[in-house]
């Protein structure tokens, strides 16, 4: 039986962080499965049909393997990872702040399903870097060039005009 990770988020849009997190999580598991999920909480700027676009593309590019990447359906990340059969979470961490934010989550979702979640601390040169913020930017015409892979850059610039 092959170990199953799913990584959920947002991701709106993907940054170096994140698919730095996915490169890592994905070296521990048999497969990682990347959870794009809508957030009614937050003004998405690409789709999720665009941001499981974006990964893909981004995968491709960083030459990172291992990593499927899907829509999260509507309903509870914990019924998922349960379908998709997993055996872990994984979470990025920026800061502590992110920590406190997550382990309300976390302790619901192994309630919910049994399923521990691991956090992967984000590496240093990314832990300023978050999708909205780089949004922000890059919507005000900032290069936001180093902070994510060159199809979300161009991504970005079109979103821009």
């Amino acid at each position: 039986m092959s170990k199953i990770a799913v990584y959920p988020g947002s991701f709106d849009p993907v940054t170096l962080g994140h698919l730095s997190v996915a490169s890592r999580a994905a070296a521990i598991c048999d497969e990682l499965v990347v959870l794009v999920s809508h957030n009614p909480n937050k003004h998405s700027l690409f789709s999720p049909e665009e941001r499981i676009a974006l990964w893909n593309q981004s995968l491709e590019e960083l030459g990172i393997a291992n990593v499927r990447v899907e829509a999260l359906p509507s309903g509870l990340l914990a019924d998922a990872a349960k379908k998709l059969g997993a055996e872990v979470i994984v979470k990025g961490l920026r800061t502590s702040a992110d920590l406190d934010y997550e382990l309300q989550f976390v302790n619901m979702n192994r309630e919910l399903s049994g399923i521990e979640t691991v956090f992967l601390a984000t590496e240093p040169k990314y832990s300023a870097t978050s999708s909205s913020l780089l949004r922000e930017v890059a919507l005000l015409g900032g290069d936001v060039s180093s902070h994510v892979t060159s199809c979300v850059a161009k991504a970005l610039k079109e979103v821009k005009k």
